[in-house]
């Protein structure tokens, strides 16, 4: 069979139950065939083994239930960087390189004067995407000097979500970066010592009944990072606004900020603006609401003053 051939079937058997089979066809057809889109393009008509056919045909059966491309192919890419993820963390969203870009600009505020090591937090840091792109950025963009990277301390709930994220340390960051890294497993700041110059966070903060909803289709993403409604037991609010959560995380924030310290977090567009005043009443001010590409409100930033 060759590649046109396997791309029409792969495309006609996703046709029914995925919102872009072609988009999807093709990104599975270059991660079995180990190739760029343009090799697809230009080599239409090359053969492809049975093994091949075998492998495509297998996700694209995985791919009918739902299941994302991310979790068939074992990475996603994010902010420039390719991310190791896997269903025990949640795929990182292009939404989310906005707090990214957020807090890069705080960090060229707090060093334009002066060369110092920034402390960073990122709070429920799954998959490590924020934490790594951030001190992979400061390197790779010449945001500070390599000798001033930041401190980074990436936290989580979730051993398995750790894990991944040990695994992203290794496979972004030079030996000489990873040691900027530190890991804590911790129910938000249980187990957080110390202050930050900077905190971001992109917390669970979907209401309950909708994160189970979302689930539904099949994209096997952990409940834990997307139900917002959990207080710091771990007991269900029965609030269902998603904002069970940031009620508790936001003021623990505030008390590991260091003076004009910045805390930038990712909320939902429908509870942007009450995390907003959660923010303001937990003592933060200079409060601001970002909007995401699509211009949906999205991250909400304060300062310690």
């Amino acid at each position: 069979m060759t590649i046109r051939e396997l791309r029409a079937s792969g495309i006609q058997a996703l046709s029914a139950t995925s919102p872009s089979p072609e988009l999807d066809a093709d990104c599975l057809l270059q991660y079995v065939l180990d190739c760029d889109k343009t090799h697809l393009l230009f080599h239409r008509d090359d053969c492809v083994s049975d093994e091949q056919e075998s492998q495509f045909s297998s996700y694209i059966q995985a791919r009918k239930t739902g299941l994302p491309i991310a979790y068939l192919t074992g990475t996603k890419e994010f902010f420039g960087y390719n991310f190791f993820v896997t269903p025990d963390v949640l795929i990182p969203k292009p939404d989310t390189e906005l707090l990214v870009e957020k807090a890069l600009e705080a960090i060229k505020e707090k060093t334009q004067h002066k060369d110092r090591i920034l402390t960073i937090c990122d709070m429920c840091t799954g998959s490590g995407c924020v934490g790594l792109s951030i001190l992979k950025a400061c390197h790779d963009m010449h945001i500070v000097k390599p000798e001033f990277l930041p401190a980074v301390t990436m936290a989580d709930i979730s051993d398995k979500a750790l894990d991944i994220a040990r695994q992203n340390a290794e496979r972004l960051l030079s030996s000489v970066q990873r040691t900027k890294v530190k890991f804590v497993r911790t129910n938000l700041f249980q187990m957080v010592n110390g202050t930050f110059d900077i905190i971001v966070t992109n917390p669970p903060y979907i209401p309950s009944e909708e994160a189970k909803t979302l689930l539904k289709d099949g994209r096997s993403e952990p409940l834990l990072a997307l139900d917002g409604d959990i207080d710091f037991m771990g007991n269900p609010t029965g609030e269902n606004d998603g904002l069970g959560i940031m009620r508790n995380l936001v003021p623990q924030a505030v008390e590991h900020l260091s003076p004009n310290g910045i805390l930038i977090a990712e909320a939902g567009e429908y509870n942007a603006e009450m995390t907003e005043y959660i923010f303001r009443k937990s003592g933060l001010s200079d409060t601001h609401i970002y909007k995401d590409l699509s211009g949906q409100l999205r991250d909400i930033l304060g300062v310690k003053r």
